[in-house]
């Protein structure tokens, strides 16, 4: 698998004559007194730009729409390697080592492992990206940590009120692997989780049907970059409603980090209870109308059968008299 990714972006290189380039050209570095910072994800590039916006360029590779330990390298990637001064990642793309030594890239690979889609994990990724551009470009941005850091905590509060107001506090849901972090830092109840759709056996699909209908799940948590048919088809199995988060930035408008991207999602999650909520309301009204009916019914019959015997009754006295 390696060599063959790596010898895709070699014929990339070649194709596109990015070799040449190099030797005809003046770099982007040396074009720019800025260093440049490229990140292979939205998460990173949103936290640069958030720490050292004016102090950087910065560049992304892989489009916030997609897993990135899906995507397909582009010559540009190539070339974005090349004129790096950093590189970021997080840990689990592929393609990271051979777009290096495909470019041929002097720059160094920092990997920012761990999760980022809850308050503390992420306060932890703003502190190793500043690390980072610390020690590899020599840009000290503690005070705009320190407000980051801040923001954060805000946001937590925000998320814990909101978790109040709307009783998120033990409610059982169906949660997509990915956005457990997120999901269980605002206090449902996971009864039942998922991996990305193309690992999830018939079996395992089964265990996860048996558990949300035991516990009675509502939602049935998605997250975007991993596709959505199978949470909504859990959704119609189980009779919950499905809703569909997102793990990146500017994958909406107004997205521009992630402490926005945890608002935004925050705000699907209220959305979706009350669809939630409606849809128990309208079932029980069908409970409701059902029985009404049943009962019309039975009352109907119970009428008709009272008149049959008092016909028959009277036609007898009739016969005697």
């Amino acid at each position: 698998m390696h060599r063959k990714l790596l010898t895709s972006i070699m014929f990339i290189l070649l194709v596109f004559g990015l070799a040449s380039a190099h030797a005809s050209e003046f770099s982007y570095s040396s074009m720019n007194s800025k260093p440049l910072v490229v990140c292979t994800t939205t998460v990173l590039s949103s936290i640069v730009v958030d720490l050292a916006g004016d102090l950087v360029s910065v560049d992304v590779i892989s489009s916030p729409a997609v897993c990135p330990a899906h995507y397909d390298v582009r010559p540009s990637d190539v070339e974005a390697f090349r004129d790096a001064n950093l590189i970021l990642a997080h840990g689990f793309e592929p393609w990271v080592d051979d777009l290096k030594e495909a470019s041929g890239s002097k720059a160094p690979i920092v990997r920012i492992k761990g999760a980022w889609n809850s308050p503390k994990a992420l306060k932890e990724i703003y502190t190793k990206v500043s690390e980072a551009l610390r020690d590899n470009l020599g840009i000290d941005v503690s005070d705009r940590l320190n407000r980051s850091l801040k923001s954060i905590d805000s946001l937590e509060s925000w998320l814990k009120e909101v978790s109040k107001e709307n009783s998120f506090e033990g409610k059982p849901v169906v949660c997509m692997l990915f956005q457990k972090g997120f999901v269980s830092s605002l206090g449902f109840k996971i009864v039942a989780v998922y991996g990305p759709p193309e690992k999830v056996s018939a079996k395992q699909y089964e265990a996860i049907i048996r558990n949300a209908t035991d516990h009675h799940a509502i939602l049935v948590i998605d997250n975007v970059q991993s596709g959505t048919d199978l949470g909504k088809k859990i959704a119609s199995e189980i009779g919950a409603v499905e809703v569909a988060l997102t793990n990146f930035p500017q994958t909406a408008p107004n997205l521009n980090n992630m402490t926005q991207v945890m608002e935004w999602n925050a705000q699907k999650i209220v959305d979706a209870l009350k669809n939630a909520e409606l849809m128990g309301e309208v079932s029980s009204l069908k409970g409701q109308i059902e029985i009404w009916r049943t009962s019309t019914i039975a009352t109907l019959i119970g009428a008709v059968l009272e008149a049959i015997i008092i016909v028959v009754l009277l036609m007898r006295m009739k016969r005697r008299s």
